[in-house]
């Protein structure tokens, strides 16, 4: 199921929106709708970073068409997009 938490998902501690980035196709809130929505501008932005499971917030971060959703884990090591 997508609400659970699959064992090779790493540890989400840190979102990220690079507001610059975002181009509002919103797939991040249709995947993550208790992480992300739409700020007035249209710009996703993080409501609840705990809101839905880590495997749930990758695949939204892997959604976005143009990687404005950048996830970070405990060590501060970027999970997404890859370096």
């Amino acid at each position: 199921m997508a609400d659970e938490q699959k064992n090779d998902t790493p540890k989400i501690a840190k979102i990220e929106v690079d507001r610059d980035a975002c181009i509002s196709v919103a797939s991040c809130v249709d995947i993550a709708p208790e992480v992300f929505e739409l700020d007035s501008e249209g710009k996703a932005v993080v409501k609840n970073s705990q809101g839905n499971p880590d495997n749930t917030i990758l695949e939204a971060a892997q959604s976005c068409p143009v990687n404005a959703v950048i996830l970070y884990d405990e060590d501060g090591k970027r999970i997404w997009p890859k370096e």
